[in-house]
C-alpha cells in the first residue's frame, strides 16, 4: 500500500525545527550564568546559615551554662546555710560508737592535757605511797606494842642507887666492840632491860625512827653548871616512856633495850656530850655516878 502524503505534516515539522533551534541556543546561553551563580553563595543565604548555626549553639550552651551556674549558686547557698546553723549539728562524732568516745580510748595531745595527766599520775602515786606508809606504820606499831607489852609489867620505874648522876642500866653483860667513828659506848644486854635517865633534865628528842639510832631518846642536863647531853639509842619498839618537853629525874625509867636502827644485837648505845663535845660515856659515868 502506497504511503499517503499529507502536506500538513511537512509544514509542521518545518515550522517546528526553527523553534527548537532557537530554544537550544537560549538554554545554551543561559547555562553559564546559572553555573556562575551556583558557585558563589548568596549573601542572604550565608547570613541565614550562620544565624541558624549560632542559634543552635546558643540553644545548647546557654541552658548548660545556666544549669551549671544554678548548681554553683545552689552549692554556695547550701554552704552558707550550713555555716549559719549550729556548729554542733555538723559534728560527725554522734555517728561514732560509744567505745571510741571513752576518755581512755585516746591519749593526750596538747601540752595542757599532758601536764594534767602527769600531775594526776603523780598524785595517785603519792597517795598510794602515803597509804602504804600509814599501813606499815600501823602494822609496826601494833607489832611493837604486842611484843613490848610483856617487858613493862615488871620493870622498876626508878634505877637503884642515889646521887645526881645515875647509871642508865641496873646491869649489863659486856661492852660492845668500839670502831672508828663510833661516838658512843655500847652496853650489851638482853632485850627489855630497863633504861634510866642519867640525871635530871628535859627531853629534847624522842622518836621511833632515828637516823641509824632506831628508837631513841635525847635529854639535856645542867649538872653543876655544866651542860651535858645524854642520848639513848636502839630502844625496843613502843617502849619509850617520855616525849619531847618532858622533865625527867635522875634514875627515871625512859625506855627499854632493843635492837632497832643499825644495831648488831640487843644493846644500849649511850652517848654523852659535855659542853657540846663528845666524851667516853663509861669514863664519865665512873667519874660522876654515885
Amino acid at each position: 500500500m502506497a504511503e499517503e502524503f499529507h502536506p500538513s505534516n511537512e509544514i509542521s515539522e518545518a515550522s517546528t525545527a526553527p523553534r527548537k533551534g532557537r530554544l537550544s541556543r537560549r538554554v545554551a546561553a543561559k547555562a553559564p550564568a546559572t553555573r556562575s551563580t551556583a558557585a558563589r553563595p548568596h549573601p542572604v543565604r550565608s547570613f541565614v546559615t550562620v544565624a541558624a548555626v549560632a542559634g543552635m549553639v546558643a540553644t545548647v550552651a546557654i541552658p548548660a551554662f545556666a544549669a551549671a551556674d544554678r548548681g554553683d549558686v545552689a552549692e554556695a547557698r547550701t554552704l552558707q546555710q550550713v555555716s549559719a546553723d549550729d556548729a554542733q549539728s555538723l559534728v560527725v562524732a554522734s555517728e561514732g560508737s560509744p567505745e571510741t568516745l571513752e576518755r581512755g580510748g585516746y591519749s593526750a595531745t596538747t601540752p595542757e592535757e599532758i601536764a594534767a595527766a602527769k600531775a594526776k599520775k603523780a598524785a595517785e602515786e603519792a597517795a598510794k605511797a602515803a597509804l602504804a606508809a600509814r599501813l606499815a606504820a600501823a602494822s609496826s606499831a601494833s607489832s611493837s606494842s604486842s611484843r613490848s607489852s610483856s617487858f613493862s609489867s615488871a620493870v622498876p620505874l626508878v634505877a637503884p642507887g642515889s646521887g645526881t648522876v645515875r647509871r642508865p642500866l641496873a646491869h649489863f653483860n659486856n661492852f660492845g666492840r668500839p670502831y672508828a667513828g663510833h661516838k658512843g659506848t655500847d652496853y650489851m644486854v638482853g632485850r627489855g632491860e630497863p633504861i634510866y635517865a642519867v640525871a635530871d633534865g628535859t627531853v629534847v628528842a624522842s622518836s621511833e625512827s632515828g637516823p641509824g639510832w632506831g628508837v631513841y631518846v635525847k635529854i639535856a642536863h645542867n649538872i653543876g653548871g655544866t651542860s651535858v647531853t645524854s642520848l639513848y639509842a636502839h630502844m625496843d619498839w613502843g617502849t619509850r616512856r617520855v616525849s619531847v618537853g618532858d622533865r625527867v629525874s635522875a634514875g627515871q625509867l625512859i625506855g627499854q633495850v632493843g635492837d632497832t636502827g643499825r644495831a648488831n644485837g640487843t644493846h644500849l648505845h649511850l652517848e654523852i656530850r659535855v659542853n657540846n663535845g663528845y666524851t667516853n660515856a663509861e669514863s664519865w659515868l665512873q667519874a660522876n655516878a654515885g
